[in-house]
């Protein structure tokens, strides 16, 4: 069996893509979705949340079986997935095939990182956080070319319908590069780890404590991006472009990871983006015009590390969690979102019928109240950064005792 660890990684990087691109282009449709099936805000949150839960049930239940099964089966299954919900998509009638649809969209985009993020940080045991950077760039890299697709095609007058399709393109060839490739075993199989042993992993303090972070990481980044054309529709005619400037910042960060990381640790790149993403929020709130574009480049900034950072710094530190650790850090994260956007689609209904139905009014208290998550994130990421710091003290001086 031979190895090629290049095209594994461009492969993975396209599947990833796939998963951006859903997520941009569900964004740049969501109005237009509810519209045609008079659906309220309520309704589409639902619909969005359903992929952000998707995605953990697939993670997480992937994350188990991934050193059983291995990591190509899962790959296959997340082609499966994503193929047959686009096509529902595309052919959709209503409010629950539109659900039944991205919960299988979901799915994938949870299989692929249960199977991809254990590969890469495998692959590339001697510098795991930068090259989850870089694979994680093509996460917002999608998001940026979905929303291109649909803000070029909204504005040809082309139906949602086809926009939802131009994805089937991108996943067919991903499914094609996985199905010729080998693949290794994971890194926890590799290094002889037990299986039991990395279950015991999990229950470490910190990574339970990483855990919990990453639900407040997750819904900064995630949320606000997935609703900005929604919560900012009636601030600026160009809500979905601050979503694709926000995404391209984020690109351009993560693939600087690298000289970033030697300057700075990653629990410290995580006090500062989360301090650059609750500026950002608090920008959108306040702000108009064109200081909305200088928001969204300073969010970008601010959210642009928080994923592969937050995974990066569990494999790093705590190795022995493996693919397991991994797939529960993305799963509470895409849990996280999806319980927060269903809160956050009905206090949207009930702030606009309170205000006489002003949107702009509903989504500027939608962001408020997420403004909070990232300011209590800057505390929790300055205590991280106090723990690591008396952490390394102790291992130097037990080193040189």
């Amino acid at each position: 069996m031979q190895i090629n660890r290049q095209q594994l990684f461009i492969a993975s990087c396209l599947a990833l893509m796939v998963t951006g691109l859903s997520f941009g282009i569900r964004a740049g449709i969501l109005d237009q979705l509810g519209v045609a099936f008079q659906l309220d805000k309520s309704q589409l949150a639902s619909i969005t949340a359903t992929a952000f839960w998707g995605f953990p049930l697939a993670i997480v239940i992937g994350g188990l079986v991934v050193d059983i099964i291995g990591m190509k089966k899962l790959l296959v299954a997340a082609f499966i997935f994503h193929f047959l919900g686009i096509i529902l998509t595309v052919f959709a009638s209503g409010f629950w095939t539109l659900f039944l649809s991205t919960l299988l969209v979901g799915l994938a985009n949870g299989t692929v990182e249960a199977a991809c993020n254990p590969l890469v940080a495998g692959m590339y045991t001697e510098e795991k956080t930068t090259k989850l950077n870089h694979f994680h760039l093509w996460f917002p890299s999608g998001i940026v070319i979905g929303t291109v697709i649909a803000f070029a095609l909204n504005k040809a007058g082309i139906g949602w319908q086809v926009q939802v399709g131009t994805m089937l393109i991108p996943t067919i060839y991903y499914g094609y590069l996985f199905s010729k490739l080998d693949f290794p075993v994971t890194e926890r199989v590799a290094s002889g780890v037990s299986y039991g042993g990395m279950i015991a992993a999990v229950a470490n303090p910190l990574f339970i404590v990483m855990f919990i972070l990453m639900f407040g990481t997750a819904i900064t980044e995630l949320f606000t991006g997935q609703w900005i054309n929604v919560l900012l529709k009636n601030v600026t005619d160009n809500a979905l472009l601050l979503l694709t400037l926000e995404t391209g910042v984020m690109v351009l960060g993560r693939a600087f990871a690298k000289p970033v990381l030697k300057m700075i640790t990653p629990q410290a790149l995580l006090v500062v983006s989360a301090a650059l993403a609750a500026l950002g929020i608090f920008m959108f709130t306040v702000v108009t015009g064109p200081m909305l574009y200088l928001a969204a480049i300073i969010f970008g900034m601010g959210v642009c590390f928080f994923w592969p950072t937050m995974l990066g710094f569990v494999n790093t530190n705590l190795p022995k969690t493996g693919a397991l650790g991994l797939n529960l850090m993305g799963g509470a994260g895409m849990f996280a979102v999806s319980i927060f956007t269903l809160i956050m689609g009905d206090y949207y209904d009930s702030i606009q019928k309170s205000a006489g139905g002003n949107e702009t009014l509903a989504g500027q208290a939608v962001l408020k109240a997420t403004l909070v998550i990232p300011i209590f994130l800057v505390v929790a990421f300055v205590v991280l950064v106090m723990y690591m710091k008396g952490r390394s003290k102790k291992t130097a001086a037990a080193v040189q005792a």
